[in-house]
């Protein structure tokens, strides 16, 4: 027992030498407390309140670990003159003590359902926000919602602008020369013309000349007939 207790000494003036001084700076310096605690001849258990009152009014509050406790009285105007009563859990301790301003008092507390408070029981003061926790693991992703309704059709829009006339395609290329037709053949030889018919008899006087004649325009005629004919056979080899 006695070494707890002087851990606990040490652990209050441990919480004294670490409050910052610009707080002390703000405010009064408190009066810490550290002990056993003790509840009807036992060992307080882990998370017993102890309590701190004045005049009927919470001013502190702290929690049983390891069988002891370490109690900060503190407040910006301070509790000077005054008579601190200590609870240990629901019960009134034995022990009640002056609150001085800067001091570590070793008080060990112990208290019974003897001295139960005939009041019905104060609820402390809350304590300040603890340090915010570690982010939690990110939560499953939820069921997809409901498909929405299909919205109302839009407005058609305005007809575009006719685009500009497009560029006039290039000339094509001129086709090859088709090949040259080959030669008709020579067409055969006209027929000769018939013999003309016998002139007739000239003028007295003029022996066979009726005759004569008439031959002399049947040559000619035969001439012309082969002229003709050797002029198509050239006009068909030009073809």
């Amino acid at each position: 027992m006695t070494k707890t207790r002087f851990l606990a000494l040490i652990t209050a003036l441990a919480l004294l030498l670490a409050i910052p001084t610009a707080i002390f700076a703000q405010s009064v310096k408190p009066h810490v407390f550290v002990g056993t605690a003790t509840l009807d001849d036992a060992i307080a258990v882990d998370g017993t309140a102890v309590t701190a009152w004045v005049d009927g009014a919470v001013v502190a509050s702290t929690n049983v670990s390891g069988g002891t406790y370490v109690l900060q009285v503190e407040s910006p105007t301070g509790f000077a003159g005054e008579t601190l009563v200590f609870r240990v859990g629901a019960e009134d301790a034995d022990q009640t003590a002056l609150w001085e301003e800067s001091e570590a008092t070793l008080l060990d507390l112990t208290a019974s359902s003897e001295n139960a408070s005939t009041g019905p029981p104060v609820v402390g003061p809350a304590g300040g926000e603890g340090e915010k926790g570690d982010r939690g693991p990110t939560g499953s992703i939820g069921a997809t919602g409901a498909t929405g309704t299909t919205g109302a059709t839009g407005a058609t829009g305005a007809t575009g602008a006719t685009g500009a006339t497009g560029a006039t395609g290039a000339t094509g290329a001129t086709g090859a020369t088709g090949a040259t037709g080959t030669a008709g053949a020579t067409g055969t030889a006209g027929a000769i013309g018939a013999t003309g018919a016998a002139g007739s008899s000239g003028p007295a006087g003029v022996a066979g000349g009726g005759g004569g004649a008439i031959g002399i325009i049947a040559l000619i005629i035969a001439i012309v007939a082969v002229v003709a004919a050797g002029g198509a056979y050239m006009m068909g080899r030009r073809t």
